[in-house]
């Protein structure tokens, strides 16, 4: 890649102060089932994030996003809902929850709440009177398809978890559909009262005083008007979902989602431009940049998870940035995400090492950064033998190595038995490593990947260049990366990163280089000088404030 050294000239006019909460701040996502235990069940809850809300002032984090706490069967750990505007017995009370809510925002933090709106659980009360007749009032507020003539099934849509998307009811002589499990029945979206009544689910907790919403699967919430077949997939390997054997042509992504999502984006804005939606949207680039909106009205944030699922290379990884930056809408604002719920941790992915240099990169690059719970001290996946296995996606397509119950294994939080998540058997087994890849052992270590992301979130808070800066590709090849962070009037940030294991040099011809250290990798380092040419260690990063 060629140099873009002379770009940094050319600063940007944003001055932080025009920024929200969420352009500048750190969202930290909480899987509520493994962060902590407070009754001793082996399963986390509320008072259990009430408990850990230091650590996480601490750490410097603004937001906490919750993954689902409603009432639920848990035949997909809460994403199968059974009441919108409840609390699971498992995770407390709604008590706990305006506890936390009131100590959160005390504290200066934002809470967010999934928001589940293309199915419900089959043991909902709108399903339950959906499927007791088919002229029950509330039957068209999910997806009822005869059989075709010849008995076959309406369509060959298939299901996420596995097998087709069509589950018969004997009651009714219909089948319904369920791009998930089958006790994940999808609502009709295109019903008016399907839309109020769950554009007033947001309204409940946006009056409660939540923050704003992570949308599950928004692309999905609006199906094909004829239910056409999907096409043959001309990429597919074995090794991939089966359901990925047909390309999801009619099944999602059609062009009404997007006046659904701009009424999600006004419903939070009848209460305040503070508020923020955030769009879970596995889409190529350009299909992404659309959630958005024409006028930046839908999404305020569509995750953007390119680094997911990049390969851990510094030129692909540059080139994607600056693909991403230049697909952006004009006052469209960039986001980052290096781990979630659905896959596997990023120490898993780059390696023990290479997570410090993640970390480095997520908390510089432009725009939001969202931290997975135990990132922060380097968690990796977790071996779950066969027989413990509890999440549908790996136990419905067995062979396949799907499950996604590696990466949700409770915090690690000390070295004491169960690693302080807690008092009972956990709901997951924890990894052996937790004695000394814990909480509270990173705090006290300055050489540790706890401190390092908190010295960078706290940096990032007061350097304006940081927070809201232009970002500029300075140089990228097979092992490193460079860029800059500037800002009218701030200083100028030059991040270093050695994406290998090997040493790398980095050197800028024709011009002048000189900064100091602010932070690195090794913290040993910090706050000395770097001139013309930098010699970086394997696993080396560096943040460089220049002269």
């Amino acid at each position: 890649m060629s140099f873009y050294w002379q770009k940094y000239c050319s600063l940007s006019n944003m001055t932080i102060s025009n920024n929200k909460w969420w352009q500048t701040g750190i969202i930290y996502q909480v899987y509520p089932r493994s962060f902590q235990d407070s009754n001793g069940d082996g399963i986390g809850d509320l008072k259990g994030v009430l408990q850990r809300l230091d650590h996480l002032q601490w750490l410097g984090i603004e937001a906490i996003w919750l993954s689902p706490i409603y009432p639920s069967p848990m035949a997909d750990f809460g994403y199968d809902i059974s009441d919108y505007t409840g609390i699971h017995p498992l995770f407390g009370s709604m008590e706990d929850f305006d506890a936390l809510l009131q100590a959160a925002h005390e504290r200066g933090i934002k809470i967010l709440l999934d928001f589940v709106p293309n199915h419900t659980s089959d043991q909902h009360p709108w399903f339950l009177e959906s499927r007791s007749s088919r002229t029950n009032p509330k039957r068209d507020w999910y997806i009822w398809k005869d059989a075709c003539q010849d008995g076959s099934l309406p369509n060959n849509w298939l299901c996420v978890f596995g097998g087709n998307a069509w589950e018969w009811d004997e009651n009714t002589q219909q089948y319904y559909y369920h791009a998930f499990l089958k006790e994940q029945p999808d609502l009709n979206w295109r019903n008016p009262e399907v839309e109020t009544a769950m554009l007033n689910v947001m309204r409940y907790w946006l009056k409660k005083g939540v923050d704003g919403f992570r949308v599950d699967v928004l692309w999905y919430v609006i199906k094909d008007s004829q239910f056409r077949d999907n096409l043959p997939n001309p990429d597919y390997g074995d090794h991939m979902p089966d359901f990925e054997q047909l390309l999801q042509t009619y099944s999602t992504e059609q062009p009404e989602v997007h006046d659904i999502a701009r009424k999600m984006r006004n419903v939070l804005e009848e209460y305040d431009d503070e508020r923020v939606l955030i769009a879970e949207v596995y889409l190529p680039l350009q299909q992404l940049m659309a959630y958005y909106g024409t006028d930046q009205k839908e999404a305020h944030l569509p995750f953007n998870f390119q680094l997911l699922s990049l390969p851990w290379n510094a030129k692909q990884i540059a080139t994607a940035i600056e693909t991403y930056e230049a697909a952006l809408p004009a006052t469209g604002w960039p986001n980052w995400v290096l781990s979630n719920h659905d896959r596997p941790r990023i120490a898993t992915r780059a390696g023990y090492q290479q997570a410090k240099i993640a970390a480095m990169l997520l908390l510089t690059l432009r725009g939001t950064p969202t931290i997975y719970y135990g990132d922060e001290i380097g968690m990796q996946d977790v071996l779950i033998p066969l027989d413990e296995i509890q999440d549908p996606q790996g136990l419905n397509m067995p062979g396949k190595d799907l499950s996604r119950d590696p990466s949700r294994t409770p915090m690690q939080w000390d070295d004491t038995q169960h690693a302080g998540f807690t008092t009972g058997k956990p709901w997951l087994r924890l990894s052996e490593n937790y004695a000394h890849i814990n909480v509270a052992a990173e705090k006290e270590d300055p050489h540790s990947i706890l401190s390092l992301y908190r010295r960078l979130i706290h940096l990032r808070k007061n350097e304006p260049a940081l927070a809201a800066g232009e970002y500029t590709t300075v140089h990228a090849d097979d092992q490193m990366l460079a860029f800059t962070r500037s800002l009218e009037g701030a200083p100028l940030f030059l991040i270093v990163l050695n994406l290998t294991a090997q040493p790398c040099q980095f050197k800028l011809f024709n011009f002048s280089l000189k900064g100091i250290v602010e932070i690195a990798t090794a913290p040993e380092i910090e706050g000395s000088m770097v001139s013309d040419e930098i010699h970086l260690n394997g696993n080396e990063g560096l943040l460089i404030r220049l002269a």
